[in-house]
């Protein structure tokens, strides 16, 4: 696959992707790029700060290169139901690896409803893009996908299997792993599910939930407005979707809308405990905040799609950096 073979698949796929959504009633919806500490996934101090020159504080409170445009479109569901943004997303990733970018493109939706709907959302995008490039028919010229990449994308199945957290943790000590419930899932455990599941895409469910009053020093960390589930207390109504070749490609979630308990979760948080670190305090959220006690809020949910991963799944590549166009890291800046 050359570059151009990697320009072409990436613009496919980016289309299909909006494409499916606007179908599905979606509108789009255009974030701010340079943002408050609301605009960061989970750990604060991967954002890039931003600043006109180091002598002159142009903004006036501390201003990054945004993450995520979640709150945002959260903040709109309310009025219309159903919205996505799509566009870049900056990381100051640490370490040089095959899985990390420092800017990579993410789609990213939120919509009035529930936890299962939103899983249904993400297998049918992946089922739809699995069978778009493997009926497109130049797939091989135009793509540079070779005729095992097309045999392994038509198995794409429509349902895809699922391990909770504590079964996960379960059976990768079956598989001979020296892991603890509460331990993150490495990128080298997650190969080892991938193989106990015929290396098919695969969900992990029900995450421990941060703010459970055990769960203090787990290592697990996931955005600060999970909604808890109900029918397993100490869990909460979160999802990583596992690929082949991209691992961990999509963080999902049922949100928590009522707003004391929002406010609540965010400032018990370990994202919050690292913006105070960095002079940063509840004022970053504070238009969140007041847009929500205007016009309300309603149960909800939504996930981000690292398409960069997705690429990686549908190419077959084992490094993302040959899988877009032009990638981005601590060692590669053009």
């Amino acid at each position: 696959m050359n570059k151009t073979q990697t320009a072409r698949l990436e613009g496919f796929v980016l289309k299909e992707a909006e494409d499916y959504f606007r179908q599905q009633g979606f509108l789009p919806l255009f974030p701010p790029k340079i943002v408050r500490a609301s605009g960061a996934c989970e750990n604060i101090n991967t954002l890039f700060e931003v600043s006109v020159d180091k002598n002159h504080d142009w903004f006036e409170h501390n201003a990054y290169l945004s993450q995520t445009g979640q709150l945002y479109l959260e903040a709109m569901v309310p009025e219309l139901k159903k919205v996505y943004c799509i566009g870049p997303s900056f990381r100051a990733e640490p370490k040089i690896d095959t899985r990390h970018l420092t800017e990579f493109t993410m789609l990213e939706i939120e919509f009035a409803g529930g936890f299962e709907e939103l899983l249904a959302y993400e297998e049918n995008l992946l089922y739809h893009l699995a069978q778009k490039v493997t009926h497109y028919t130049k797939a091989e010229e135009d793509f540079g996908l070779k005729t095992q990449d097309l045999a392994r994308l038509s198995k794409c199945p429509n349902k895809f299997k699922r391990f909770t957290y504590d079964q996960a943790i379960t059976k990768l000590q079956e598989l001979g792993e020296a892991i603890n419930w509460g331990d993150d899932i490495s990128s080298q455990r997650e190969k080892l599910l991938l193989a106990a599941v015929d290396n098919q895409p695969f969900f992990i469910t029900h995450y421990p939930d941060p703010m459970y009053p055990e769960h203090q020093n787990i290592e697990v960390e996931k955005f600060f407005n999970m909604l808890p589930s109900q029918d397993n207390p100490g869990r909460v109504l979160s999802a990583d979707l596992i690929l082949p070749f991209g691992g961990e490609s999509v963080g999902a979630a049922a949100r928590v809308h009522l707003l004391e308990e929002l406010v609540k979760r965010l400032k018990n948080s370990k994202m919050y405990k690292r913006l105070e670190e960095k002079g940063g305090d509840i004022g970053d959220f504070e238009w969140y905040i007041s847009q929500i006690k205007k016009n309300g809020a309603v149960p909800h949910a939504g996930c981000g799609f690292g398409m960069s991963r997705i690429l990686q799944y549908i190419s077959g590549k084992t490094d993302i950096t040959e899988a877009v166009t032009f990638p981005a890291n601590k060692g590669l800046l053009i």
